[in-house]
């Protein structure tokens, strides 16, 4: 991180952290990828924070335009690391016992590509709108 050294410093790292912040909030209305890692103990203790970690560092190195985050407990603890990805205009699909060769074909074949992968965790709830 650059050194502050003026006022203006200051409030140019403050602008840009409120960019960062606008883009997780706004997410798809943007038409941006959203990825989450379920970050609950039990994702924690299966290697979610390093999942959280070399998606966030090997999205850069591809050039891929997402928003990270990390959420709470998606119920799927037998299946963790899980981490749910939203392409633009389609429904959220969770991906399970995601590893970091997972995390690669994930984002190379289904965020590029639109290309479904193993490792799709399937609905097997109903909402209350169904």
């Amino acid at each position: 991180m650059a050194q502050i050294k003026s006022l203006a410093d200051l409030k140019a790292l403050k602008n840009s952290i409120h960019e960062k912040m606008d883009t997780r909030v706004k997410g798809n209305k943007d038409g941006l990828v959203q990825v989450k890692v379920a970050m609950a103990t039990c994702g924690i203790a299966a290697g979610a924070k390093t999942i959280f970690n070399y998606i966030m560092e090997q999205a850069d190195k591809k050039g891929l335009e997402i928003v990270l985050s990390q959420t709470g407990c998606m119920g799927y603890c037998h299946a963790e690391p899980t981490i749910e990805v939203t392409l633009p205009g389609k429904e959220p699909i969770v991906f399970g016992h995601v590893d970091k060769a997972k995390a690669d074909e994930i984002m190379d074949k289904y965020i590029k590509n639109g290309e479904l992968v193993e490792g799709i965790i399937p609905v097997n709830y109903n909402t209350i709108d169904k």
